[in-house]
């Protein structure tokens, strides 16, 4: 009997190694998913992208929330990558995958804030307080009832910038919300919350993704989204549900940690959350 398993990992390699997977430059032509009207009293999410194309890596929560409980979503391009150069280009893409997915989008300031690390927070109190008010009066504007943005070790410095950036602009406001810690480049270590998205929500996110032409093309992020959120389901079957338990039956996934930001800082509960397709999205706010 031949290895049963090649034909899948062909199949999968296959996908992997495409050349044919479309790319979105523009929109045109491309029909739109379907959007319910978001009510003007709708409660906010707000994710804080460290450069465009994170928000559709780490937008599951925030994609489920806004079709399934009416919330409006509004990414902010924390930064609009290092190459100035490519800037404008990249602002394009962003718009596009956000208008794909139906999200509002927002500038901190005109391009992008710059040198969003911890060597500016250490070093330089003056040009960090000028970005922290930047985000701060984004955060008074909408309010936000949820915040998404990356755990404070997740590998990359201006994810790990955007974490402590997002903290002390909460913190100046003194403003109250869940957060959602996402990861992306670098694992938590006590991540508590893992949220399935079927099929269709998990190929728009992949859509979008492909809205980002220019990043795709360099590294095809949005070939491997199915792979890596296969394994955030194997992962956070046990890290997030508990040692084992009996694993998901969803294929796909994404890990958070869910907590609650009480005006001065990350305050960690105990609970757990595994949210499958079907399970009401927010119970993991609860």
């Amino acid at each position: 009997m031949s290895n049963p398993y090649l034909d899948i990992v062909a199949d999968h390699d296959k996908i992997l190694q495409s050349k044919d997977a479309p790319l979105f430059s523009s929109l045109d032509g491309l029909n739109l998913p379907a959007r319910a009207p978001v009510a003007d009293d709708a409660p906010v999410v707000m994710i804080f992208a460290p450069h465009p194309d994170d928000e559709c890596i780490i937008g599951a929560l925030p994609l489920r929330l806004a079709r399934e409980a009416g919330y409006r979503v509004v990414n902010v391009a924390v930064t609009q990558g290092s190459n100035l150069k490519r800037q404008p280009e990249r602002w394009v893409e962003l718009k596009n995958a956000c208008d794909y997915l139906g999200w509002d989008l927002r500038e901190t300031i005109p391009g992008g804030l710059m040198s969003v690390g911890l060597k500016t927070r250490n070093d330089d109190p003056t040009a960090w307080a000028e970005k922290v008010n930047a985000v701060a009066k984004l955060i008074e504007e909408y309010q936000p009832a949820v915040c998404v943005f990356p755990h404070d070790n997740d590998y990359h410095s201006a994810h790990i910038g955007t974490h402590f950036l997002v903290v002390d602009a909460l913190k100046q406001v003194n403003h109250r919300c869940t957060v959602a810690l996402s990861e992306f480049w670098r694992q938590m270590e006590a991540p508590n919350a893992l949220i399935a998205t079927t099929v269709t929500d998990t190929a728009d996110l992949i859509a979008a993704l492909a809205c980002h032409v220019g990043e795709v093309e360099r590294n095809p992020y949005h070939l491997r989204l199915t792979g890596w959120m296969a394994d955030n389901v194997r992962r956070g079957a046990e890290v997030c549900g508990g040692q084992g338990v009996a694993a998901p039956e969803f294929s796909f996934g994404t890990i958070y940690k869910v907590a609650q930001f009480d005006g001065r800082a990350i305050a960690d509960n105990d609970r757990k959350y595994t949210i499958a397709e079907q399970d009401d999205i927010k119970a993991v706010l609860a």
